[in-house]
Parts: C-alpha cells; sequence; structure tokens
C-alpha cells in the first residue's frame, strides 16, 4: 500500500476487486429503520451560477432525513441499533460533545425504541439549553459531562458497569457511531446513491471520527466505481482521521468476510486545511460557504462540519480542481447548530 502525504492531504493507491459475495452480506444486515431513505439528491445550479466554476454540483440530502433532525448518524444507527436489539439492550451509551449531532441521533433512536438513553458528553453544562443539547433533554436522555475528550470512554464504560450492576442491560456506541457495523451503513448509502445517478467523479464530505469515510470508500470499492472520495476534516490531523477510516475498513473487511487489505488498500484522501481555529470555531471561508448555500439554493449547513466541508469544495473548485467533472456534496447534517 503506497501512501502520499502533501500539505495536509493523505492518499493511498487503489487496487481493484471482485466483491459481488460482500455486496449481498452488507445488504443482509439487520436494521431498526428509522430514517427514510433514500435521501434526495439535488442539483445545485444557482450554487455553481454563484462560484463561476467549471464543475457540476450535486447535494445528497442527509440532512433531509426525517428522523430526529436527519444527519449521517441516523444511517449508523440503523444498524448499530439493530445489535443492540439483538442483544436486548435496554440502555444505550454513547459520547460526544455538548452539541453532538451523533449524541441527538443516539437519544431519538432510544426515544424510538423505547430504551433509556445516557449521553457522556465534554464540556460544561450550558446555562440554557439550546440547539442539541436542548433536544436531549427533550428526547429524555440522561447527560453526564466530562472535563475532556479523553475522560469519555473510561466514563462510558463506568456508566456501564453501574447499570449491569442495577441489572440493566446496556449497548456502549463509540463516538459517532464510527465502527465497522456503522461503516457498513455508508457502503450501502453508496449503493443507495448509484440507484439514483450515476457514479459521481468526486464525493466532498465533513470528516472527523472515521465512519462515513470509511463507509463511502467502501462502498466505491465494492460497487468498482473510481469516485474519488475527499474528507474535509472538521477537527483532528489528516493523518491521525485516517488511521480512524483505515481501523474500520479492515474492520468491514472482517465484517464482509472480505480478503484482508482487499479494502485498507483502497484511498483515504483526507484535507485538514480548513479547520482553523478548531472544532466547532466557524472559519471565514465556513461562514461564506454557509451565506452562499442559504442564499443560492436554501441550503442550511453548519458551523462544525458541513460549513468546513462545503468550504473546501468551494476552495478546490474555484482553483479548478473539479473542472469538466461531477462533484457531490454529502450533507451529512448538523443544522441545528445553526441554534446554538
Amino acid at each position: 500500500m503506497a501512501t502520499i502525504a502533501v500539505g495536509g492531504i493523505i492518499r493511498v493507491v487503489i487496487t481493484t476487486l471482485d466483491a459481488s459475495a460482500a455486496v449481498r452480506r452488507a445488504n443482509e444486515f439487520s436494521i431498526v429503520a428509522l430514517g427514510e431513505l433514500p435521501s434526495p439528491i439535488e442539483e445545485a445550479h444557482r450554487l455553481r451560477a454563484a462560484l463561476g466554476i467549471g464543475a457540476r454540483i450535486l447535494v445528497k440530502r442527509d440532512d433531509a432525513i426525517p428522523f430526529g433532525f436527519g444527519g449521517n448518524k441516523v444511517r449508523k444507527l440503523e444498524l448499530v441499533a439493530a445489535q443492540a436489539q439483538a442483544g436486548l439492550a435496554d440502555v444505550l451509551i454513547t459520547t460526544g460533545g455538548v452539541q453532538s449531532n451523533h449524541a441527538r441521533a443516539t437519544a431519538a433512536a432510544a426515544a424510538r425504541m423505547g430504551l433509556q438513553c445516557v449521553l457522556v458528553v465534554n464540556g460544561m453544562p450550558p446555562d440554557t439549553l439550546r440547539a442539541n443539547a436542548l433536544l436531549d433533554r427533550l428526547l429524555g436522555a440522561e447527560v453526564r459531562y466530562v472535563p475532556t475528550r479523553e475522560a469519555r470512554a473510561p466514563a462510558m464504560e463506568q456508566v456501564a458497569g453501574e447499570l449491569r450492576s442495577l441489572g440493566k442491560k446496556p449497548f456502549v456506541i463509540p463516538l459517532g457511531a464510527s465502527t465497522p457495523i456503522g461503516a457498513a451503513s455508508f457502503a450501502l448509502a453508496f449503493g443507495e446513491m448509484l440507484s439514483q445517478a450515476p457514479a459521481p467523479d468526486v464525493i466532498v464530505l465533513a470528516t472527523s471520527s472515521g465512519g462515513t469515510q470509511a463507509g463511502l470508500i467502501a462502498g466505491c470499492r465494492l460497487n468498482g466505481a473510481s469516485t474519488r472520495i475527499v474528507g474535509i476534516s472538521a477537527d483532528d490531523p489528516a493523518d491521525s482521521i485516517a488511521r480512524e477510516v483505515r481501523r474500520n475498513l479492515e474492520g468491514l473487511e472482517h465484517l464482509l468476510g472480505m480478503p484482508t487489505r482487499s479494502l485498507t488498500d483502497a484511498p483515504i484522501e483526507i484535507d485538514d486545511t480548513f479547520v482553523g481555529a478548531g472544532y466547532g470555531i466557524a472559519t471565514p471561508k465556513s461562514q461564506e460557504a454557509l451565506e452562499l448555500c442559504a442564499r443560492r439554493g436554501a441550503l442550511f449547513l453548519d458551523h462544525t462540519y458541513t460549513g468546513k466541508a462545503m468550504a473546501g469544495l468551494i476552495a478546490k473548485g474555484r482553483a479548478g480542481a473539479f473542472d469538466g467533472r461531477t462533484v457531490l456534496f454529502w450533507h451529512t447534517g448538523g443544522q441545528v447548530g445553526l441554534f446554538v
């Protein structure tokens, strides 16, 4: 496997694969039906005209999934929640920041399934509950606060132990539901996209915990497509996210009964040059992206994830990187964050 790192971008050389058996296996996974899928694909004519770029721009609207204010986490939770259900879990435990989209979606899934939910979030309790934090309370989730990101995983295990001592059956969902089974939902989502439109030349998305990007990379490989999957980091350095993407790809190989390195040799492309001052902090480029998308298509982004991802698409488009090509922006949701 050859890896190239240039200017915060990680790329790995691709190989080919006969994956029909793995595709069949992926389609046999149990799900808890939460979202109404497929999510729509729209063409952003006015945005393209405003940017004056030579690329066709499509948007995959996972923000428009109706369940629990939507977003990419709903897809992951359909498969992860099925695991919890199979294990007769009565409590879902997960983690994130105070305004975590994943935490909110998990609380919504628990409410739909009639389960208890405990969220371990890093940060201070807000004086006034807004946006995702407000929705977490309305959904009935118990929220426990820890001081740092590093404290989250141990705290989740502590909560799980407490609940087991009370006779409960907790199910711990890692950050972002970025597990191999969570990633598998986006391998399936790639196939969903192909049922709606030909494979684009490029997919651009926000990336952080790595599961969504890993799933799309796997879906591309499994369907024999040559689409570039370009992740724009929301927080961490490119090499750190690439390790998480590769870890999920390794897990998918095992989950789908595929040969070793059949997915981990696929290309991983992550650009961490749009993070700015840090996670959740707007940049001039992300603010421009928010305003352009709202005014040229009534498309709402957020400052943490999709605003920065769209800023990456815009900058690359203006530089001519996508000229003559079709680029699809995978809108992973997060618009609730506008109301913090």
